[in-house]
């Protein structure tokens, strides 16, 4: 390859150009929604839980589009809440909330924590609740406490960022991943 007038890279007739059909023979191409969702479903994504006491309840959501690193300096975190949910509704009038990433010890409670069943999300689980109302789940290799800065639609889904007034963090726990519509576990 060699470097041409745009700035972009020429193949030379030496290189061949068998790598290069793939780019021009577009078969297989779609914006088909379902096959979007299963293509998406093949980048593994962290898994948190957001939670905090809202009106003396305890409310939980499980977010798995959840990005850090969104700014370091305020620190900013974000996640995609669909809107369609009922529970961010509720849970974005906390003053704080708690962002809990899911461990590998959560692994069996992460279905629980986003059923339908609000009442029972939080059973046989041990938590931390924070001054501020922020809650935690113990075994956790992440806690973050957040406060919403800002709130942009996309689509179907709203685009929340978080501004992270504190964490916690444990190297001995490893975190989760949903990958292709599967909770696993990071590989060493």
């Amino acid at each position: 390859m060699k470097p041409d007038a745009d700035g972009g890279l020429t193949m030379t007739a030496s290189e061949g150009t068998e790598g290069m059909e793939g780019l021009r023979n577009l078969a297989g191409i779609t914006s088909d929604p379902g096959e979007m969702t299963r293509a998406f479903s093949g980048f593994p994504a962290g898994v948190a839980a957001l939670s905090a006491r809202v009106h003396g309840d305890p409310t939980v959501m499980i977010v798995s589009s959840f990005a850090v690193g969104v700014s370091h300096n305020p620190p900013m975190v974000s996640f995609a809440a669909q809107h369609t949910s009922t529970t961010w509704p509720v849970l974005s009038l906390a003053p704080t909330i708690g962002i809990s990433v899911l461990g590998e010890g959560h692994s069996d409670k992460a279905r629980q924590l986003a059923s339908r069943s609000k009442e029972s999300r939080f059973a046989d689980l041990r938590t931390v609740e924070a001054e501020s109302g922020a809650i935690f789940l113990d075994g956790a290799p992440v806690w973050l406490e957040c406060t919403v800065e800002h709130s942009y639609p996309a689509g179907d889904h709203d685009i929340i960022v978080l501004r992270v007034l504190a964490m916690r963090s444990d190297d001995e726990r490893s975190p989760l991943v949903w990958h292709r519509r599967t909770l696993k576990m990071l590989g060493s």
